[in-house]
C-alpha cells in the first residue's frame, strides 16, 4: 500500500476508523436463489472504514456465497450494493478490484509449477514489468511481515506462505476492503498470530477487512463488529467481544447448544496396529510417510491432527489399501498384516 494512502499505524493499535459520513460497504436486501436452495435471503450487512467485521455462521449458512457477491464472482438476484455512499453493480472481479475490494479464498488459486512472481502477475489487470513486480513484492512482504520469495516455485511453499502469497497479490492492488474466507482453516496456530498481527495493521491503516469464520475464539479476538448468519438469513448484528460462546452459538444455530461430558476410556484389543509406515508419495508436490506408528484400539475414537497437506492423505491411502506399503506388516488389522 503507498504511503500516500495510509498512515503508519503499528499492528498492536486498535483499528482507527477515519472520519467518513458514509459506510465503505452497504448491503441491502441481498437475495440469491439456486434451484435446491436460497443461499442468501433479504441480507443486510453494514462495514465501515478500518472496521474488521466478521461474517459468522456454520457451514452453509450463505457466508462464502455473500462474499463472492460483494467481490463479483457471483451475481445477486435481488438487493442493491453501496460503495463508499453509491449503489455500484459489481460485474466481475475485476470490476471489484477496481473499487479497491480484494479477496482471499478458503481454498488457494495458485498454480504449483510457477514462481510466486509469476503466480501474483497473473492476477494482475495493469501491464507490468517481472523484475519491478519482484521488487514490490519483496518490498510490500517485508513491510507487512509476510516476507515471501518472489523466485520460489509455489509447490516448495507451505500452507501458511501460500496464503502469504495471496494476500501480498491482493496488497499490491491497494485494497480498501480485504475478505477473508475461513482464513485459519489450514494454518498453524503461529501462522494466525502472524495472521492477525497483518490484519490488525491493515485495519490500522484505514483497510477494511471481512472475516469469515465459524471460529469463536478468533472472532472475539480480532473482530470489532460480527454479522451472525443461519440458513441464508441475518440472525443478528453483535459486538463479539460483549458476547459469549453461548449466546454467539445460539445465534448461529438457533438453539442452545447441550453440554456434553466425556465418557470414561476403557480401551479394548487393538484392532489397527500401524508400525514404522513408510510410504513414498507418487505426487511430486504430496507428503511421503515416515516411520508412522500409532495403534487403535476397539471402542475408541482415534484422532489424527495435523494441517492440511502433512501426510493425512498418503495415510489414509496407504491404510485403505489404494496405496501398497513395501511392508506387510507395517499395517496389521485384527492381528492380519494388511500392508500389501
Amino acid at each position: 500500500m503507498s504511503d500516500s494512502s495510509y498512515s503508519d499505524g503499528a499492528a498492536a493499535q486498535p483499528a482507527t476508523r477515519p472520519e467518513q459520513t458514509a459506510p465503505r460497504l452497504m448491503l441491502k436486501g441481498i437475495t440469491k436463489q439456486y434451484p435446491a436452495v436460497r443461499a442468501n435471503d433479504d441480507v443486510t450487512l453494514i462495514v465501515a472504514p478500518g472496521e474488521i467485521h466478521a461474517v459468522l455462521g456454520e457451514n452453509g449458512a450463505g457466508k462464502s456465497t455473500l462474499m463472492k457477491i460483494i467481490y463479483g464472482a457471483v451475481r445477486p438476484d435481488a438487493g442493491e450494493i453501496q460503495w463508499e455512499g453509491e449503489a455500484v453493480d459489481i460485474a466481475s472481479p475485476a470490476a471489484a478490484r477496481k473499487l479497491g475490494i480484494g479477496m482471499v479464498f478458503q481454498h488457494f488459486s495458485l498454480f504449483e509449477t510457477l514462481t510466486v512472481g509469476e503466480n501474483i502477475a497473473l492476477a494482475l489487470d495493469e501491464p507490468f514489468d517481472l523484475k519491478a513486480l519482484s521488487k514490490r513484492i519483496r518490498e510490500v512482504s517485508a513491510d507487512y511481515g509476510l516476507d515471501i520469495d518472489p523466485q520460489r516455485h509455489v509447490h516448495s511453499l507451505t500452507v501458511g506462505e501460500r496464503q502469504r502469497v495471496e494476500i501480498v497479490r491482493c496488497l499490491l492492488q491497494n485494497p480498501r476492503l480485504l475478505i477473508m474466507d475461513e482464513p485459519t482453516s489450514v494454518l498453524t496456530p503461529q501462522a494466525v498470530r502472524k495472521l492477525f498481527a497483518t490484519l490488525r495493521r491493515l485495519a490500522a491503516e484505514g483497510c477494511s477487512i471481512l472475516y469469515i469464520s465459524h471460529k469463536l475464539d478468533e472472532i472475539q479476538e480480532l473482530c470489532d463488529t460480527a454479522t451472525v448468519m443461519r440458513g441464508g438469513r441475518v440472525t443478528g448484528h453483535v459486538t463479539p467481544k460483549q458476547e459469549t460462546h453461548a449466546s454467539l452459538a445460539q445465534l448461529m444455530v438457533g438453539h442452545s447448544l447441550p453440554d456434553y461430558t466425556r465418557r470414561e476410556h476403557n480401551p479394548g484389543a487393538v484392532l489397527l496396529d500401524v508400525k514404522a509406515l513408510s510410504v513414498a508419495s507418487d505426487d511430486p508436490f504430496g507428503t511421503s510417510l515416515e516411520n508412522v506408528s500409532f495403534a487403535v484400539h476397539a471402542g475408541e475414537i482415534f484422532g489424527i491432527a495435523g494441517v492440511s497437506g502433512n501426510g493425512q492423505a498418503e495415510l489414509l491411502s496407504a491404510l485403505s489399501g489404494e496405496k501398497r506399503g513395501l511392508r506387510a506388516d507395517a499395517v496389521t488389522i485384527c492381528g492380519k498384516p494388511a500392508g500389501r
